[in-house]
């Protein structure tokens, strides 16, 4: 057995490092941990803290090539948040300019969710859950 507890972290690269760093920052409002420039790879490195557990990594890169999101391509899908008042969340996210979907009702589990991009196009979900699994 391996013994996996949790979901450590998932990194993103961004297109643009500031716009992606005011994003996540800003207005989903996650706590910066650490900044670093990474003058080899001519990079940076952002560690943010996700309530709870885990982390997002936001990364810089020169000339990073566009991932494709729409049709759906194969590999990772798409990045999902839990959060206790989606209604609320939706309401904040369109405050700050940032559109989403309808919400949805998902067939297997009866919770509602719902869609919105990050900057560069990367698909976000949020979930609502009354806890953290």
């Amino acid at each position: 057995m391996i013994g996996i507890n949790s979901i450590h972290h998932v990194a993103v690269i961004a297109s643009d490092y500031e716009k992606s760093k005011h994003f996540y920052s800003v207005i989903l409002g996650l706590r910066i941990l650490a900044e670093n420039y990474r003058p080899s790879r001519k990079s940076w490195k952002l560690d943010m803290a996700l309530p709870g557990y885990g982390q997002i990594e936001l990364f810089s890169f020169p000339s990073p090539p566009k991932r494709p999101s729409h049709p759906e391509a194969s590999g990772l899908r798409h990045l999902a948040l839990s959060v206790s008042d989606l209604a609320a969340s939706v309401i904040a996210l369109n405050a700050k300019g940032i559109p989403t979907e309808d919400i949805r009702i998902d067939e297997f589990t009866n919770m509602k969710f719902v869609f919105f991009a990050d900057p560069d196009g990367l698909p976000i979900e949020l979930y609502e859950s009354e806890r953290n699994l």
